[in-house]
Order: C-alpha cells, then sequence, then structure tokens
C-alpha cells in the first residue's frame, strides 16, 4: 500500500487530517453567529454579479472585506452545493497552514519533527475548533502562516527569493482578507533591530556575549536585506493589496451614491485603526490572551513546563530557528493585547508558529512520565464528561429538554443529541483501553480525532434545523402557503439565508422602529397575501397575540408570524418595548 516505511508517516497524518477537519462537510447549513453573514453575502454576490461591493440585503456590507466571501461563492460555482460551499474555503486554509507547518518543520530540522509540528496543531483544540467553522479567521492564519514559511524559507533556508517574494505576497492577501495579515512581517522585526545595530558590533570585545548577540547583524547581509531583490517583497506585498483596494477605492470614489464613499471610510478606517485604537464591544483585560493559550491551546500548552527550559538554552545560543518564530509570537501577543476589545480568536495565527517551536523538544517531552500521565487524565476527564452528559440526556434530565425546546424549539427530544454524544463517548472510552497505559498520547490523540469525527457526522445534522433557522423557516414556509410574501422586521441573517419564500426586507442595521414601520406599510399594500416575521422583542403590543402566531424558536430567540388581522389597530409607527433597538 505505500511505497517505503517513510511514506506511512504522511499518509497517516493526511488521512486524518482530512477526516479530522472535514467530518460533517455537506451535512450543516451556517450557523450563527458569522457563519450565515457571510454565507447570505457570497449567496448575493452570486445571485446578482455584485461582487466588488457585498451587501448583506439591501445594505452595503461593510464590516469585513469581501475576499473571503469570495472564496465561498467561488467554491458554490465549483460544487453547486451551499451546504459544502460555504465551509469548504476554511477546509482548505486549514489544510494549507498544516502543510506549511509540516513542510517547515521538515526543512528546519527533520521530517520527524515536521510531523510532531503538524500533530501538535491538529490536536490543539483551538485550531480544529475554528477550522470547523465558516469563518474569516482560519484564512487568516493560512495566509499568515504562509507567509511566514516564505520568509523563513528565505532566511534560514536560503537565500530563496522566490520564497521572499511570496512571503510578502501572502501577508499583501492576508490584509486584504482580514487587515491584521501584515503582522506576518513582524518576523523581520529582529532582522531590523539588528541592522540598525550592526555598527556597534566592532565596537565590542570579539567573543563576549554582545559581540555574539550582534552577530545577529550578519543575518540581514546573509538574507540580502537592503539589496536590489529585497524590494521585490514590498512591491508583492504592495501589489497584493491594491488587487481589491484599487478598484474598489476608485469605484467608490466616483460612483454618484455617497453610499459607496461611507462603504470606503467604514472599511477601511472605523473597522480597522478605529476599532484598535478604540474598541467598542468584547473588551477584556490585558492578559486575556495568557489566558487564551493556557486553555484553549490544549493538550499542547501541558508540554509548557518542560519546554521553557529547553527554549532558554535555545535561546541562549541564539539559534535563529527558535529566536525568529518566538520574538514573533511575542510580538503578536503584544500587539492584539493593547487593545480593549480582544476575542480569543485574535490570537490564533500564532498557534502555528507555536506548535513549530514545541515540535523538536516534543519527542524528549513525551518520554517522560507525567505528560503521559496528564495526556491520558485529559482524554479520561473528556470522555467521563461526555459520557455524564450522555447519559444525562439519554435517561431524561426534564429541565434540559424543556431548555432545548424553549431555547432552539428542539422538539424531537434530546434522545438523538444524547446517541451522538454517548457514541463520542465511547469511541474515546475504547481508544484509551487499546491504547493503555504504554501508549496513553496515542490514546489521547484518537480520542480527540473521534471527537470531532464523530461530533461533525453524529452532533451537528441533529442540532441543525434548530441552529441554522432551518426549521422555523421551513415552518413558516408551510404555514404562509407558496403563493404568499414574507417580510422580516428585526431579522438575523440566517432568516434570510434559509427562507423557503418571497422574502422582503427593510435594511439590517435600520433600527427597528423603522423597519417595522416600513414593514406595516409594506404588509398594508397586499394584506391578504403578505405576512410580517417579527422578533419577539420587536413585536409591538399593539400586535393581538391571539391572531399573531409564534412561527418558531431558534437560537434563544423568538418569531412572530403576524397577519394583517392581527395588527388591524396598530398606528402607522407603532411604539415598541424598551429594547427594541437590539440590532445584534
Amino acid at each position: 500500500m505505500f511505497k517505503s516505511a517513510r511514506s506511512y508517516p504522511a499518509w497517516l497524518f493526511w488521512i486524518v487530517a482530512w477526516l479530522v477537519l472535514g467530518a460533517g462537510l455537506g451535512l450543516r447549513d451556517p450557523w450563527p453567529a458569522d457563519e450565515p453573514r457571510f454565507a447570505l453575502v457570497a449567496m448575493q454576490m452570486v445571485e446578482s454579479g455584485q461582487w466588488l461591493f457585498p451587501h448583506r440585503g439591501g445594505e452595503l456590507y461593510s464590516d469585513k472585506p469581501p475576499f473571503f466571501m469570495w472564496m465561498q461563492a467561488l467554491a458554490y460555482q465549483a460544487t453547486g452545493q451551499w451546504r459544502v460551499a460555504f465551509l469548504l474555503p476554511s477546509l482548505l486554509a486549514a489544510l494549507g497552514t498544516l502543510w506549511c507547518v509540516v513542510d517547515l518543520g521538515r526543512r528546519l530540522w527533520t521530517p520527524r519533527v515536521g510531523y510532531y509540528a503538524g500533530w501538535a496543531l491538529l490536536l490543539t483544540v483551538h485550531f480544529v475548533y475554528q477550522s470547523k467553522k465558516a469563518q474569516i479567521d482560519p484564512l487568516v492564519v493560512f495566509w499568515i502562516t504562509l507567509a511566514n514559511y516564505g520568509l523563513l524559507r528565505h532566511l534560514l533556508t536560503g537565500p530563496a527569493w522566490r520564497w521572499w517574494v511570496l512571503g510578502w505576497f501572502a501577508a499583501g492577501m492576508g490584509t486584504i482578507t482580514k487587515g491584521v495579515g501584515a503582522l506576518a512581517l513582524l518576523m523581520l522585526a529582529p532582522l531590523a533591530l539588528a541592522a540598525v545595530l550592526r555598527p556597534l558590533r566592532a565596537a565590542l570585545a570579539p567573543g563576549g556575549v554582545a559581540h555574539r548577540a550582534l552577530a545577529w547583524v550578519e543575518m540581514p547581509v546573509r538574507a540580502g536585506i537592503g539589496r536590489g531583490y529585497f524590494w521585490l517583497g514590498p512591491l508583492a506585498f504592495v501589489f497584493a493589496v491594491a488587487l481589491w483596494i484599487a478598484p474598489m477605492a476608485t469605484v467608490a470614489l466616483t460612483h454618484s451614491d455617497p453610499v459607496y464613499r461611507g462603504y470606503l471610510g467604514d472599511l477601511l478606517l472605523r473597522q480597522t485603526a478605529v476599532r484598535y485604537s478604540k474598541s467598542w464591544d468584547h473588551h477584556q483585560p490585558p492578559w486575556y490572551h495568557l489566558g487564551v493559550m493556557l486553555s484553549m491551546w490544549l493538550p499542547l500548552m501541558f508540554a509548557l513546563p518542560w519546554a521553557l527550559p529547553a527554549w532558554r538554552r535555545r535561546l541562549a545560543r541564539l539559534d535563529p530557528r527558535y529566536v525568529l518564530p518566538m520574538a514573533w509570537w511575542l510580538l503578536v501577543i503584544v500587539f492584539f493585547s493593547i487593545p480593549q476589545g480582544k476575542r480569543d480568536v485574535y490570537i490564533l495565527p500564532a498557534l502555528p508558529m507555536a506548535c513549530l517551536m514545541f515540535a523538536p523538544l516534543l519527542p524528549g517531552i513525551l518520554r517522560r512520565a507525567w505528560p503521559r500521565r496528564i495526556g491520558f487524565a485529559f482524554a479520561a476527564l473528556i470522555v467521563l464528561a461526555l459520557l455524564g452528559v450522555g447519559l444525562s440526556m439519554w435517561f431524561g434530565n426534564p429541565g434540559f429538554e424543556r431548555k432545548l425546546i424553549a431555547e432552539r424549539d428542539f422538539t424531537d427530544g434530546a434522545r438523538g443529541l444524547a446517541a451522538g454524544v454517548l457514541a463520542i463517548a465511547c469511541w474515546g472510552l475504547a481508544a484509551l483501553l487499546w491504547a493503555g497505559p504504554r501508549r496513553p498520547i496515542l490514546g489521547m490523540a484518537a480520542t480527540l480525532c473521534g471527537l470531532w469525527v464523530l461530533n461533525g457526522v453524529l452532533v451537528a445534522p441533529v442540532l441543525n434545523d434548530s441552529s441554522s433557522a432551518r426549521g422555523v423557516m421551513s415552518k413558516v414556509a408551510a404555514r404562509i402557503g407558496p403563493e404568499a410574501e414574507l417580510g422580516l422586521v428585526a431579522w438575523k441573517e440566517q432568516n434570510l439565508l434559509r427562507t423557503q419564500s418571497r422574502t422582503t426586507t427593510f435594511g439590517f442595521k435600520m433600527r427597528w422602529p423603522e423597519q417595522l414601520k416600513q414593514g406595516l406599510a409594506w404588509q398594508a399594500q397586499a394584506p391578504r397575501t403578505r405576512w410580517l416575521l417579527v422578533q419577539d422583542p420587536a413585536l409591538p403590543a399593539c400586535v393581538d397575540r391571539n391572531r399573531a402566531e409564534i412561527g418558531g424558536r431558534s437560537n434563544r430567540r423568538i418569531w412572530w408570524l403576524v397577519p394583517y388581522a392581527a395588527r388591524e389597530t396598530c398606528p402607522a409607527a407603532p411604539p415598541l418595548r424598551p429594547h427594541e433597538d437590539d440590532t445584534d
């Protein structure tokens, strides 16, 4: 089956990677908070042919650059299936990130170290959790990792000018994907510092600590920094950014509608510089990302106590294979710790380089008794927790079932969900028993891989209707019939994405009272065939709830289906309840 014994680790790793990251592809729809938004924008690109300026409903969508949505739209044109297309860019980006880490580890150390780095990344909870979601971040992580790969190929194994240019180009692509792609260029910060300090070396005593430290000044020379080829890198970065910025800015600034100039300002200033300097959401303390790494970067971080002394010795030798990636890792942490607004996903781009730093040490660390015990205990705790939850659901926890029904309209009970959870727990138990005390790390790896595969295949499809709004929108379409029209008020992206009726919206960012005012006027034009679907907090008191119907529950929200007869007594602009402007 395999050409040689050396090919077996490669086949095993990539088959497992495809299974872990790809399990469940095509079995679910986009889930909030971000997935329906991006899928809706991509769908509207395909349907309207307007790719340069993304839209959400009838409004321009300026929160994020459109590159990720372009990838989803192209994936749909290639596959013809939105259930596959919306997740495909994240899957391919995650596999590309794994390849960069594995190949870089192989080139800087050995093939074995490369696969240790790959397994470390594949088994880290944060990486897989994000890679199985249709968000921009997996693609950003890929571009930043590819940029790191290209720069390090040139600086540590080069000169390799093609990789140098590719590294800068990838940083530019990351920038037009989500602004922060340029962080990859912080990899050059130690070299820039060395170049500035280069004149000091001649004044120091040869052989001293300071003299050896400033030996770094030779690296910029060896890397060709300052030569003609150097400038091809910055030019490649500018070219990548201009691929989108140039045509978009040209059209926006010359368009007769000022909305497009507002789009340009919001996207390039408010959502980047202003958001960084004056964050308006997700406020966290400065040490927040340290907690994220220690909790979400498991099981990798279990090796940290043994890695720290080894890193100190290697850094004392000024080994550039450690100095450059570790300096970059530290700079990324500092960068994202400065603003008040922080989310766990912000620090994710640093994870691939962190895995690369752990990889040469892992063979020795995993031969120690305590890391093996911790790995086994970690997997055992996961299995016991899943077993407890699954048995509780299976034998009936009335409070749990009531919560599922109240928040998600999960009317089928908890048996299907319980079966999936118990299947994962049984797999983990079997994996630990098979591995035994002699191979605890293998048992842990099998448990984690099985968890992600079975979750994608068994659990996600059970939760799909209640988590994606497909269930609510199917019920609404069946209730009003194929000839009726539906108007959305205080709607979320998943409602428009999963609608099965002829649907009209009245703005998204617009305040709810104005949406409702326009919706009532629209409904009055054809009272017999037009219905309104209104989120519960936006439903005015003047609506007769005996004539209105609960259209369904989804994602902890209640949706009311309002016929014309239920709102006949409402004024033209009815007052709403105090929390009417919750447009989150």
